[in-house]
């Protein structure tokens, strides 16, 4: 039997949290300094003089782990001169005139079908201003017996390219062969020249459809990358690991053949891992069911030098350009996100299998590792670059809007052609455009969250979401939009919207955009509600300081009005007497379930600041209890954790990508998870947990912070004498930013 890459994903996508293999307790290295390392959010905190530029002592001493992969935020510097990224290029014949390229992924899409959704999806990314579109595989495959593909598709496929086309964006498309049950070393050569004939079958199929090109990818799990890789091809015949010809003869016979049927103005790009290491060290080269023993993973993995060689072979062949991402065996998201390595604020290098890399020395010690994941592997494309005639394009958030300055001097000084994005315009399709007219402060902001990516496209529908763009995988499907557009409001309403963090602006803003007279009330000092809290915990990674910029910028931009330091009752409404009220108030901490004295419950927003001792209790699991759970390991806390969830509801908040980071890196670190479970008791020397199985366990604790679940918080709608009422956010359902920016999404355009 035969998978499809869909159904693969699926599976591995199921498989989110692996166990903790190495661990990370056992594989840090001891503290060590590293100059001008950022101290915000209380990270891997070492500082530099002023004066001198020595590494300064902490403020705050942590574990060992945190000064691993020391981080420098100081690299988002703003000159307003993009002149490189905006800049013409040529792949193939045909030129383009920025270097912003939509890559292959990200989308929801394929479940519905070709649908109008499918199309309006793609382009929205020509309006917005992207020149280049590469659209992923599943979009369609030739029927592997006779090669013919429907005469619908192509249809489709024509209707799609011609709109592009006048929106001014040319079209590729992205092939792999994929079989996840039978290795590189069972195929003969007979199943081997079939494999590339359906790869050309693609290609004749996309140029009747009037794509420029296709993109051949030979990274991550597919058959490309496992002839080519030492890890995967054991083959001893012309396709096998003998000599770098041989292994690199499957993709170069591929583009010879592709060229052949569809001529030398037809594009082809080549995708494939940059350099390669080995992230599972538990599959003892069992992964993709090789039988082989590996007893020294790295020497398996592909170096940058050998990279180097088969790009050449392709070029030779006549590839048009290479796609250069990261190369990790085991985990797939961090083939192409690899910022994920960056994900833990104060675990910088958290592998999601309970160990960590030390980036001076792993993947060749050649990633740029210290700007959270920015850019990392711009230095290893600038050595391809050197050895090639062609364009070569990286990926792995390249987001200009987010490091101006550095993503423009990378270009300027040769180190990449272009940048393959997906999730800075998912999240804001205007992307370009704004960028290009000098509105970066307008531009919505990748939160990094990888909701949008969870591993298979059958779980998007329920699962994937964008955290900030309420639209994406949303419009045209139940439950969602019907449109893109902000339909006009038929009667202007004055609108109050009480509550000022994501999920009220987001309401405010929308609603104003659509000509209703729109209200914001705030009872703090400033909107922003829990994102700057947020920011502090988790660190800078996550660009929750932006999103707060954004929507306040949004706001400003829509024409909302804006009233802080009022707390709204209902007296206040009535007197307003508004025609609709917005109720965004945030959810209510629910109490932690103690019994007995003699340990301090503090409240989950104070948790930083207060003095705990050494041994800290975290009641609740959701994901603001394992951010808070994070925070105090790194600062030298012994962290327990005991919630009355279940082991099925841990962080589920996060995006499965982020949960299994999360989990797998605590754990390693030594945290107990007691689930289904309560503290039965408490006393000066600790608490008892009564355990989800029937026992009952000791504790040391010195302090519990209360990270229970939130609770709805809608008591102000009682009093109040308005027709139209909603509430959205926390103060409704309390689950996630994501879901809070929706809700004002919805509210905003319903009202």
């Amino acid at each position: 039997m035969t998978l499809s890459r869909r159904q693969f994903l699926a599976g591995l996508g199921m498989a989110g949290a692996a166990a903790a293999g190495a661990g990370l307790a056992g594989c840090a290295s001891a503290p060590k300094p590293a100059a001008d390392a950022g101290t915000d959010g209380g990270s891997s905190a070492v500082t530099a003089s002023a004066e001198t530029g020595a590494p300064q002592a902490p403020a705050t001493e942590l574990i060992p782990q945190a000064y691993v992969n020391p981080q420098d935020y100081d690299y988002r510097q703003d000159s307003g001169k993009l002149d490189t990224l905006f800049s013409a290029w040529k792949i193939g014949p045909h030129e383009i005139g920025h270097r912003m390229v939509k890559s292959a992924a990200g989308s929801a899409t394929f479940l519905g079908g070709l649908t109008d959704e499918f199309a309006e999806y793609y382009k929205n990314f020509a309006r917005g201003g992207v020149e280049l579109i590469w659209i992923e595989g599943e979009m369609f495959a030739p029927n592997p017996e006779t090669l013919e593909v429907d005469s619908s598709v192509i249809e489709f496929g024509q209707r799609l390219s011609a709109d592009c086309g006048e929106l001014g964006a040319k079209m590729g498309y992205q092939w792999a062969y994929s079989d996840f049950v039978n290795s590189v070393n069972d195929f003969t050569a007979e199943q081997i020249a079939h494999m590339q004939d359906i790869g050309v079958a693609a290609a004749k199929a996309c140029k009747d459809m009037g794509l420029i090109g296709m993109e051949i990818n030979a990274a991550g799990f597919n058959m490309g990358e496992q002839f080519l890789s030492r890890f995967h091809n054991q083959r001893t015949d012309e396709y096998g690991c003998t000599s770098l010809e041989n292994r690199a003869r499957f993709v170069v016979e591929t583009i010879q053949k592709i060229k052949q049927a569809c001529g030398d103005d037809f594009v082809v790009q080549v995708l494939i891992d940059a350099v390669e290491e080995n992230d599972n060290l538990t599959n003892n080269g069992t992964l993709m069911n090789l039988d082989h023993t590996l007893t020294q993973p790295r020497n398996r993995a592909t170096t940058v030098e050998e990279g180097i060689e088969f790009a050449k072979m392709f070029e030779a062949a006549g590839a048009d350009s290479m796609h250069l991402r990261l190369g990790p065996l085991g985990n797939h998201p961090c083939q192409f996100g690899s910022d994920l390595y960056f994900l833990l604020n104060g675990l910088e290098g958290a592998s999601g299998y309970g160990t960590q890399w030390d980036f001076s020395r792993h993947f060749q010690g050649q990633l740029i590792a210290d700007h959270s994941g920015a850019g990392m592997l711009l230095d290893i494309v600038a050595r391809y670059k050197k050895e090639l005639s062609i364009p070569c394009g990286t990926v792995t958030y390249m987001d200009p809007a987010h490091a101006p300055d550095f993503f423009e001097a990378a270009l300027a000084e040769g180190k990449a052609d272009f940048y393959l994005m997906t999730r800075p315009l998912t999240v804001d399709p205007e992307y370009v455009n704004k960028l290009r007219e000098g509105r970066g402060d307008e531009i919505a902001p990748c939160t990094r969250c990888l909701h949008c990516h969870i591993g298979s496209n059958e779980l998007n529908r329920m699962m994937g979401y964008c955290r900030v763009n309420a639209l994406t995988q949303r419009v045209m499907t139940e439950n969602g939009p019907a449109t893109y557009e902000l339909p006009p409001a038929d009667t202007k309403k004055k609108v109050m919207v009480v509550g000022g963090g994501p999920a009220g602006m987001e309401a405010a803003r929308i609603a104003a955009l659509r000509g209703h007279d729109v209200t914001l009330y705030e009872k703090k000092s400033s909107l922003g509600g829990l994102l700057d809290f947020a920011h502090n915990v988790k660190g800078p990674h996550e660009n929750l300081a932006d999103l707060k910029d954004y929507l306040i910028r949004q706001c400003e931009l829509a024409g909302v009005s804006v009233v802080t330091g009022t707390e709204v009752d209902a007296d206040l409404v009535n007197s307003e007497a508004p025609d609709a009220l917005i109720l965004a108030t945030g959810g209510l901490r629910d109490t932690a379930a103690v019994s007995g004295s003699g340990v301090p419950v503090i409240d989950f927003e104070s948790f930083q600041m207060a003095d705990m001792g050494d041994d800290v209790v975290v009641y609740g699991s959701n994901a603001q209890a394992f951010d808070a759970a994070l925070w105090l390991t790194v600062h030298k806390k012994n962290v327990t954790m005991v919630t009355p969830s279940t082991i099925e509801e841990l962080d589920m908040q996060q995006s499965q990508h982020a949960h299994r980071f999360m989990t797998t890196a605590l754990y390693a670190l030594g945290m107990p998870v007691w689930t289904e479970s309560k503290i039965e008791s408490m006393n000066s020397d600790g608490i008892t947990v009564a355990t989800g199985f029937g026992t009952k366990v000791e504790v040391p604790c010195s302090a519990v912070v209360n990270a229970a679940d939130m609770l709805p918080n809608k008591g102000l709608l009682d009093g109040v004498k308005v027709a139209e009422t909603y509430a959205i956010g926390d103060c409704e359902a309390p689950f996630n930013i994501a879901l809070a920016i929706r809700g004002g999404n919805d509210a905003g355009r319903a009202v």
